[in-house]
């Protein structure tokens, strides 16, 4: 059998003894999509986007119909069949995986020199494009993909920048309840956070058992009126420190007041572990705070409740029972916690 690939290195003369003159490059160029087979059905050359499709299948020296499966005109068995089909549209199919999609138009050439197919992708270009990393210059510049090639860049960087405005609109969102949510002074919740989260651990009674405390600085007014309101704004950021380090981070603080806080500690109602927090916060609120050369003096009185005692948890009656223990705490001295149950004399256990 002669070697189908004698012909690759007479492509051009043959081409210019024939009356066509074109040379490879402007082949490329007019027709990056092309396939030359030779009179015996072997490839002798193909367009640089066409050997995009296939990086690591040999396609020159192979015979077409290999190559390509011929759907229409289905008739196409051989390179006679494809020849005697010249001028009319052709629909093929790569036989090895992927097996993408190809149409275009069949002519045949003079002198015995074989068939052309000029070949585009038609719908399939958005896959392929995305497979094998396809761009404008892969294509005709007359080639209609070019166009459907912008729209697609068009359509993606208009679809990028509504997914960045979508994400800069969510995130100014997050930030903006974020900070309707944040106490500006402390960074601790607010009240309205309390008010918003509170209901969640009470609208399923029994989901989640917690213990409600309620805090109150103890001589607070006396460190503003003697060292001023930066001092106060002092201690009560360091109050908050300590309340949230002797928390943990799925436990909520917040500040409702001006020296009010309100501790919730989720998935806990065990008396010791409610006492043991108490006493630690009692502790280090007692130490002086320093504050510019100024030794500044708090503590804390703190009224204590939990959801257990409640059969079916009302976040406004633990609130009013968790601050009617607070003052009694104050009114045996301050420094001082109460535990509030409903069951007991009184409602309030020392």
């Amino acid at each position: 059998m002669k070697n189908p690939l004698k012909h690759l290195g007479d492509t051009d003369r043959k081409v210019r003894r024939a009356g066509v003159k074109l040379g490879k490059t402007a082949l490329d160029q007019l027709m990056p999509l092309h396939l030359w087979a030779g009179p015996t059905g072997h490839v002798l050359r193909a367009g640089p986007s066409l050997l995009k499709l296939r990086p690591e299948q040999a396609i020159l020296g192979q015979r077409l119909t290999e190559i390509l499966e011929f759907r229409r005109p289905r008739t196409i068995q051989s390179i006679a069949d494809l020849a005697a089909a010249s001028g009319e549209p052709v629909q093929v199919v790569f036989r090895a995986a992927p097996r993408t999609p190809l149409k275009g138009l069949v002519v045949a050439l003079p002198a015995g020199q074989g068939v052309l197919l000029n070949l585009s992708l038609g719908i399939s270009v958005a896959d392929a494009v995305r497979s094998f990393n396809l761009t404008r210059k892969d294509f005709a510049p007359s080639d209609p993909t070019v166009e459907m090639l912008y729209l697609m860049e068009a359509q993606a960087a208009v679809l990028n920048e509504s997914k960045k405005l979508n994400n800069r609109l969510q995130g100014a969102k997050i930030a903006a309840e974020e900070k309707a949510y944040t106490d500006t002074l402390t960074g601790l919740k607010n009240r309205r956070a309390l008010d918003y989260l509170l209901p969640r651990l009470t609208e399923n009674p029994g989901d989640r058992a917690f213990g409600l405390m309620h805090l109150d600085l103890d001589f607070f007014k006396e460190v503003n009126d003697t060292f001023g309101h930066a001092a106060g704004d002092f201690v009560l950021q360091q109050a908050a420190r300590i309340l949230l380090e002797e928390t943990r981070s799925e436990d909520i603080v917040a500040r409702v007041g001006g020296d009010e806080f309100v501790l919730v500690i989720t998935d806990c109602t065990d008396l010791g572990v409610l006492r043991t927090i108490a006493d630690r916060i009692i502790a280090r609120l007692e130490k002086p705070i320093p504050f510019e050369g100024a030794k500044c003096r708090v503590s804390a009185s703190i009224g204590i409740t939990g959801s257990q005692y409640y059969g079916a948890p009302d976040r406004k009656q633990m609130a009013s029972d968790a601050d009617a223990a607070l003052y009694a705490s104050k009114r045996r001295g301050r420094a001082r916690y109460t535990l509030y149950d409903p069951l007991a004399p009184q409602g309030l256990l020392q």
